[in-house]
């Protein structure tokens, strides 16, 4: 692997970061990029500023979708230091992504290298108010011209970075949550479990419809029987039974969560019974009406922990907590930022600390 090579942009005015920054709208001044060749392998790795794309119009993921992503966080803590949130974590699900389309591996600890230097350099651009972060969006497309269905040969990779607010507009108050099944997202074996683009154009239509009827999101069911809840289209979903918290197993069809993996360790750190099993939609429903159903929360890497008022399934509506967080939620929320933040001690190594290491600077 070639040294990483950076090209620092030329800034006359200080960072200013609106008051009111949204989600992926604001993007700091520079960006990582690695080509592949199989002459080469992974290469020209650079930090270098942030300019639009060229590409030929028959750059094959426009096409045909070969592409992969991941999404994570970075963090300063009350300390004034620069975490990354389990940057490993997402990084093996995006080599895991990689392999299911056909698209090379990368070497895990150089990206992470390189991340390091690209947020030390654009640190400036991470936020410090409460709900927010500087988000972290690596992408691998195929970059080939060509038009025929097979994989790329050649690939880039690009890091971007945004400082970002609340993903939903609500912010931690409770979003409504239609569940879905008039359409089909994935199936097992498919590409659910892969954070691929066509994984997400699949659940758009659904939670278009959704929004116009008053829901934030959408929760799938089982794309065989529809049966079983999946996730929400952008969070995994955790259901809190009187004597239990479950989520869906991982079955092929689900995103495996990096924040659903942490939330299930901190749960067996509580002493709480949590379970990894097949979830029907019937059982929450005998559940609200029989009072052993206490409350339902996402989590992901974008809105970390997101609390449910409503729960829609055909004329059915499942009303839990409509003005607050559910008290558990609320508890996970304060738990997680609170490691981010570095309130509370980090007992699973889950924060990288961001330091400046000797590169070439060109």
């Amino acid at each position: 692997m070639e040294k990483l090579k950076i090209n620092i942009a030329e800034r006359t005015t200080p960072v200013v970061l609106s008051k009111n920054l949204g989600f992926g709208l604001i993007f700091t001044d520079h960006v990582f990029e690695m080509d592949y060749a199989p002459e080469k392998g992974w290469h020209n790795a650079s930090i270098k500023p942030l300019k639009d794309l060229s590409m030929h119009p028959a750059t094959m993921f426009i096409h045909y979708g070969q592409a992969v992503f991941e999404g994570l966080k970075a963090f300063k803590t009350v300390s004034g230091e620069v975490v990354i949130f389990r940057p490993e974590k997402h990084m093996q699900r995006l080599n895991n992504s990689s392999k299911r389309i056909c698209i090379p591996q990368v070497d895990i600890p150089f990206v992470l290298n390189a991340l390091n230097e690209l947020i030390e350099i654009d640190k400036d651009w991470i936020p410090t108010n409460k709900y927010e972060a500087l988000y972290i969006r690596p992408f691998i497309f195929g970059s080939d011209p060509f038009l025929g269905v097979k994989p790329s040969t050649n690939y880039k990779l690009i890091i971007i970075l945004s400082p970002v607010g609340a993903y939903y507009p609500e912010g931690f108050k409770p979003v409504k949550i239609l569940v879905q099944d008039d359409y089909v997202r994935a199936v097992r074996k498919g590409l659910g479990e892969c954070k691929t683009p066509a994984n997400y154009a699949a659940s758009l239509l659904a939670a278009e419809e959704a929004k116009k009827k008053g829901y934030t999101q959408v929760l799938w069911l089982d794309g065989i029987e529809q049966k079983y809840i999946e996730e929400v289209g952008t969070m995994n979903i955790f259901i809190r039974f009187r004597n239990e918290v479950a989520t869906p197993k991982l079955t092929g069809s689900i995103l495996p969560g990096v924040t659903r993996d942490s939330v299930i360790q901190i749960l067996k750190d509580w002493g709480m019974k949590i379970t990894e099993r097949l979830v029907s939609i019937d059982e929450i429903i005998n559940g609200y009406k029989n009072g052993d159903l206490l409350e339902i929360f996402g989590t992901g890497t974008a809105a970390i922990i997101s609390s449910v008022s409503t729960l829609g399934y055909k004329d059915l509506e499942i009303k839990l907590n409509t003005d607050e967080p559910g008290e558990l939620a609320l508890k996970l929320f304060e738990e997680l930022t609170s490691i981010h933040s570095g309130i509370k001690e980090d007992k699973h190594n889950w924060l990288t600390y961001v330091e400046r290491k000797p590169v070439e600077i060109i």
